[in-house]
C-alpha cells in the first residue's frame, strides 16, 4: 500500500550462490584448526558448485618441486598423488599461473594419462585455476567432466573457479601463517622453560669471600655454555666451565647432561683429570655426531691456595699472580665426545698452580670472541687489559662490570666466565643478607612485600623517613616490572633482595621478562601523572644510586638501587 510521500520499499537481495560459497570457505579457513579437513571441504563444495564430476587440490612441496594432492572428490579418490611441478594440465596451469580449459584431453600433449590408465576412470575435460597470493604460487585446484549435458565447462565455470580458487588461496595462505604463529608460541614456551631449568642448574651466587664467581649470558634463549662448583667435604672446591658445540635445543640438551655428569662425578672422583677422562665416556655413549664439548675442570684447595687443572680443548686459562704477572694456561687433551682418551694420549694432564694473592680466569671462546664497542672483537690480549683494569675492585664488581660491557653490543655466541680468586685477592668486604623476597607479578602481592621491605630497614638501622624512601622506591620498581615488564602477566616471577653493604642498604630487584635496553628507561614528563608512571623520577630522587645488570644467567633483568642509612 503507498500513499503520497511514501517511499517504495527496497528489498535487498541475498547473496548469490558463488558469494555465499567464497565467504563459506573463508569462515572454514579461519575457524578450523585442521586446514586439511578444510581443503578436503572446500574441493567438495568448489566441484559441487561447479558441477563437476570430480576434483582435486594440488599444493607445492619440496621447494616446489613437487604438487601434491591434498584434497580430491569423485569416483576415484587420488589424494597423495605427487606430480613434478611441471606435469600434467595441472603442473601447466601453476608454472603459468593461468587458468586451463580444456574440452578434450586427448588432445592436449600435458595431459597425464598415466592416472586414468591406473584408475580406470576417463577424463574427459578439464578445468583448472593456479592458487596464488601476491605473486607467490601455491599450487592449482583440478576439476574435471562436467556434469552437464554437453560436459564442457564454458567462460563462466572458469571465471567462478578462479574466483573460487582466489579466495581459497588466501584463506590458505593466512590459515599457514596462523599456524606457524601456533607453531612459533609453542617454541617460544619450550625455549623459555628450557632457559629457566638451565638457569636453576647454575650455582646460586655466593656472597665474598667465596673465591668463585662466574656469570652466563646466552646468545639466545638457551645457551650450550655452563660453569658450576661444587664444595667436598674435605674443605676443597670442584669446578667448571664447558662450552658444546653447536648451537639451539640440542647443544642445550648436551649441556645439560653434561653440567648433570659433573656433578655426580665430581662428588666421588674430583681430580680433574679423571673426572674428565669419565665424562668423555659417559658422553661418547650418546653423543650426537659431530658433536663435542671443550671443558676446563679443577679443584681448589683453599688451605694452600692452589689450584689443580685439567684442560680438555678448552680456550686457554689466564692466571694473573699477585705481582701482576700474566701466564696462560694451555690445553692439554682434545674435546669431551669425540674419541675416548686412552686413543688420544690418555686423560687430560693435570697443571697444578699456585694463586696465591692472584687470580684464575677461565672462559668460553665467546668471551674472546666478543664484539667490543669501539668496533672489532676483544681477544684474548683485550681480555687481559680488561681483567687487569677491573682486578682491583674484586671479582664480583670485575664480572658485573665486564658482563655489562660485552651485553651493550649484543653477543653473538653464550659468554660465560668463570673466576677464581686465591688468598688474600682483593675482594669486596662481605654483605650482610636482610631479605629474600619472592612475588608473582600481582599488584595486591605488593602489600606483603612493602611490609617485609619496611621490616628488612628497620633491621639495618635505618630511620623512618629512610626506610619510607627505600619502600617507595621498591614498591614503584615493582609496578614498573609489572606493568611494562610482564605487561600483567600474573604468572611473571620478581626476585628481591636487600643487603646491608658497610653503611649502605643495597637492592637488588629481579625479574626473568625480556631483556630491556636501559637506554629506553626514561621518566615522563612530571606533568604527565598517573599511577605508578612516575616509579623513575622517585627512584632517582629517593634512592642515592641505581642501575641496570646484566643477570648471570642472561635473561631477565636486574636492577640495583643503593640507600646510605640514615
Amino acid at each position: 500500500m503507498s500513499g503520497a510521500g511514501a517511499r517504495p520499499s527496497v528489498r535487498v537481495p541475498a547473496l548469490d550462490g558463488p558469494l555465499e560459497l567464497i565467504a563459506e570457505l573463508a569462515s572454514a579457513f579461519a575457524s578450523s584448526g585442521d586446514v586439511e579437513a578444510t581443503l578436503q571441504r572446500a574441493v567438495e563444495r568448489i566441484a559441487e558448485h561447479v558441477g563437476a564430476e570430480g576434483g582435486a587440490l594440488f599444493l607445492l612441496e619440496e621447494g616446489d618441486r613437487e604438487l601434491v594432492c591434498h584434497a580430491s572428490t569423485g569416483p576415484v579418490k587420488i589424494t597423495g598423488l605427487r606430480l613434478e611441478s611441471d606435469q600434467g594440465i595441472v603442473g601447466r596451469c601453476s608454472q603459468q599461473r593461468k587458468s586451463q580449459r580444456v574440452r578434450d584431453v586427448r588432445a592436449d600433449p600435458s595431459w597425464e594419462r598415466s592416472v586414468d590408465a591406473e584408475t580406470g576412470f576417463h577424463t574427459r575435460s578439464i578445468l583448472c585455476a593456479p592458487l596464488q597470493v601476491q605473486g607467490r604460487r601455491l599450487g592449482a585446484i583440478e576439476l574435471v567432466n562436467k556434469t552437464s549435458d554437453e560436459g564442457l565447462f564454458d567462460d563462466a565455470d572458469e571465471r567462478l573457479l578462479e574466483a573460487l580458487a582466489a579466495s581459497a588461496a588466501l584463506a590458505l595462505h593466512n590459515a599457514r601463517i596462523a599456524a606457524r604463529l601456533v607453531e612459533r608460541e609453542r617454541l617460544e614456551r619450550e625455549v623459555d622453560l628450557a632457559a629457566e631449568i638451565q638457569r636453576s642448574m647454575l650455582p646460586v651466587p655466593r656472597p665474598s669471600p667465596f673465591p668463585l664467581v662466574g656469570f652466563n649470558l646466552p646468545a639466545r634463549g638457551v645457551s650450550g655454555d655452563f660453569y658450576d662448583w661444587l664444595e667436598l667435604p674435605d674443605g676443597r672446591i670442584a669446578f667448571c666451565i664447558a662450552d658444546v658445540s653447536g648451537k639451539g635445543m640440542d647443544a642445550a640438551i648436551l649441556m645439560a647432561k653434561t653440567a648433570s655428569l659433573f656433578r655426580c662425578i665430581a662428588r666421588t672422583r674430583p681430580e680433574p683429570g679423571a673426572l674428565l677422562d669419565l665424562l668423555n665416556a659417559e658422553i661418547l655413549e650418546t653423543v650426537t655426531r659431530g658433536m663435542f664439548v671443550t671443558m676446563a675442570a679443577g679443584v681448589l684447595d683453599r688451605e694452600r691456595g692452589v689450584v689443580r687443572l685439567a684442560n680438555a680443548g678448552h680456550p686457554p686459562a689466564l692466571l694473573r699472580g699477585a705481582d701482576g704477572t700474566w701466564r696462560e694456561i694451555a690445553s692439554g687433551a682434545p674435546p669431551l665426545g669425540i674419541a675416548p682418551l686412552a686413543e688420544t694420549g690418555g686423560a687430560p694432564p693435570e697443571v697444578e698452580l699456585p694463586l696465591g694473592a692472584g687470580s684464575l680466569y677461565l672462559f668460553t671462546d665467546g668471551v674472546s670472541e666478543s664484539p667490543v664497542p669501539e668496533g672489532g672483537m676483544l681477544g684474548t690480549d683485550g681480555l687481559r687489559r680488561e681483567l687487569e683494569r677491573l682486578a682491583a675492585g674484586g671479582a664480583r664488581a670485575l664480572v658485573d662490570a665486564l658482563v655489562a660491557r660485552l651485553a651493550s653490543v649484543g653477543p653473538r655466541d653464550d659468554l660465560t666466565l668463570l673466576v677464581v680468586e686465591g688468598r688474600g685477592a682483593p675482594a669486596s668486604p662481605p654483605l650482610e643478607p636482610l631479605l629474600t623476597h619472592r612475588l608473582t607479578a600481582r599488584p595486591e602481592r605488593l602489600y606483603a612485600t612493602r611490609e617485609a621491605v619496611a621490616d628488612a630497614c628497620r633491621v639495618a638501622g635505618c630511620s623512618e623517613p629512610c626506610t619510607r624512601d627505600v619502600v617507595l622506591a621498591v614498591d614503584e620498581a615493582c609496578q614498573n616490572v609489572i606493568r611494562h615488564a610482564y605487561h600483567g602477566d600474573p604468572h611473571g616471577e620478581l626476585v628481591l633482595e636487600l643487603l646491608r653493604d658497610g653503611r649502605d642498604l643495597v637492592v637488588y630487584l629481579r625479574d626473568f621478562a625480556p631483556r630491556v635496553d636501559p637506554g629506553t628507561v626514561h621518566p615522563r614528563a612530571l606533568e604527565d601523572v598517573r599511577p605508578g608512571g612516575l616509579g623513575t623520577h622517585f627512584i632517582r630522587e629517593v634512592m642515592d644510586e641505581h642501575e641496570f645488570l646484566a643477570p648471570e644467567s642472561g635473561r631477565g633483568n636486574v636492577l640495583r638501587m643503593r640507600k646510605r642509612i640514615q
